[in-house]
């Protein structure tokens, strides 16, 4: 279980304060790291870290918008300077706008695409900086299962993701050599704020869960053993991968029907 440890590492998580960045930074936290929890809310952020420091782990929080360029460039040169390094980056926070192609606007695009992608490249770029330095680091990029397989009246989501999986594989490659590894982990549907118009709606709920061959959506819960995985020496090896975490969505195709001889 040593392989696990995350004692003595500083882990900075954005959308850290609900969904499937809170149950990443809730589980790097249980297994020894130094979580700084990312996002707008203070007051949510607050709430999360003291959860954490409640069981016992050490959380502290980083207020700011990954839209404002100059806020991200500048959270992990004052983590350093606090903390004293930083080793792990997981890139959660994202945002996932729905509509038509005709009904589509520059705004959206551009605002899905900063926050989904250039924030990601942003925030990696200035955690490669310490991370080479000291000859360690992981940084988690979340990716989507849209990644692989495109939908549609998702214009900005599905190209940001497909950035993000393009993104992962070039940091790979220039960062390896520093023992930095850069991997992806691609979530299906997952009981967050993000899926709530399919749980909303039975019949559509019904259509994802039909082709997901675990039959129903994943728990935010659920994520935690990846994130852990691929910040851990468990994954020393592994760069430029994007894990399916995804209940059997992207890589089988599963018939919800009965067949009878």
């Amino acid at each position: 279980m040593k392989l696990f440890n995350l004692d003595g590492r500083i882990a900075l998580i954005t959308g850290a304060s609900r969904g499937l960045g809170r149950a990443m930074a809730e589980a790097l936290a249980k297994v020894g790291a130094t979580v700084v929890l990312a996002a707008r809310d203070s007051d949510k952020l607050r709430e999360v870290a003291d959860g954490i420091r409640a069981v016992g782990g050490h959380a502290e929080i980083e207020a700011f918008d990954l839209l404002d360029e100059s806020a991200v460039s500048a959270v992990v040169p004052r983590i350093v300077q606090r903390l004293g390094r930083l080793d792990i980056l997981v890139n959660n926070a994202g945002i996932c706008v729905w509509g038509p192609l005709f009904d589509s606007s520059m705004d959206v695009w551009r605002r899905t695409l900063d926050t989904n992608l250039t924030a990601v490249y942003l925030l990696a770029r200035e955690a490669a900086r310490p991370m080479v330095a000291q000859r360690w680091g992981r940084i988690i990029n979340i990716s989507s299962y849209v990644a692989a397989i495109g939908r549609e009246r998702l214009q900005a989501y599905v190209a940001s993701k497909h950035g993000v999986a393009g993104l992962t594989r070039s940091l790979a490659g220039e960062l390896g050599r520093h023992n930095v590894t850069c991997n992806a982990i691609a979530p299906g549907i997952f009981e967050t704020d993000m899926a709530q118009p399919v749980m909303a709606d039975p019949a559509r709920l019904k259509v994802f869960t039909d082709a997901i061959a675990m039959n129903r959506l994943g728990r935010p819960d659920e994520l935690a053993g990846s994130a852990i995985f691929l910040a851990s020496e468990a994954a020393g090896y592994i760069n430029g991968q994007t894990l399916h975490v995804d209940g059997g969505m992207v890589g089988v195709l599963s018939l919800p029907v009965v067949v009878t001889s």
